[in-house]
Formats: structure tokens, C-alpha cells, sequence
């Protein structure tokens, strides 16, 4: 028997469907958001004045805080995309994986 699993995205604002999920980061602390196409408009010109006044600086390289060099959590995000893909199961090329998707993965593996 076949399973079809369908992912959405949810605004973290007012939880209607999402069209993006925004990667940002402040004091060294990395955030994502999930939001409709609006309220990414306004997250966007809201951040402009500031973007435009600051500086570019290349990311850390190295392993994230806490996690030792080397050392995976979880599967690769490209590893769910193409098992989601061989399932007929829609998922982006992009962006973050939703984990309702990941937690699929994993159990079927």
C-alpha cells in the first residue's frame, strides 16, 4: 500500500499557509521563520534601513557551537529530499526541511 505525505508550510505569525521560510541571524544566535508572502515583505523592508547601513562579514567555518567537528544530527537535508522524491511526495529543492518530512524519513528507514 502506497502512503502519500503532504507538507505544508505554516506561518509562525498568524498560522496561515507559509510561502517561505526566512533564515536570519542576530548576536551570533541563527533563527528561521516560516511566513506567508506578506508578512515576508514586511520582515524584509522592515530590516532594509538596517541591512543597507551594515556590513557584509563571511560565516564562521568550523563545527556549530556544542557539536563536535565532524558530527551529524539526523539525516542529510539532501538524503530526506530524494527519498521524499521517490515516494511521488512534494518537497523544495531549498530552504529547510520540515520535520514531520525528516520523522518520515527516518521511520521508513
Amino acid at each position: 500500500m502506497a502512503q502519500k505525505i503532504i507538507v505544508t508550510l505554516q506561518d509562525d505569525l498568524d498560522g496561515s499557509q507559509a510561502d517561505e521560510t526566512i533564515r536570519f541571524a542576530l548576536e551570533d544566535v541563527r533563527y528561521e521563520i516560516d511566513l506567508n508572502s506578506e508578512h515576508a515583505k514586511e520582515m524584509r523592508d522592515s530590516l532594509a534601513p538596517f541591512i543597507e547601513a551594515a556590513r557584509k562579514v563571511q560565516a564562521a567555518r568550523g563545527p556549530k557551537p556544542g557539536r563536535p567537528a565532524g558530527q551529524r544530527q539526523g539525516p542529510s537535508p539532501s538524503d530526506v529530499r530524494e527519498w521524499a522524491k521517490s515516494q511521488g511526495m512534494k518537497v523544495n529543492d531549498y530552504g529547510r526541511v520540515p520535520q514531520a518530512l525528516i520523522d518520515s524519513y527516518v521511520a521508513a528507514n
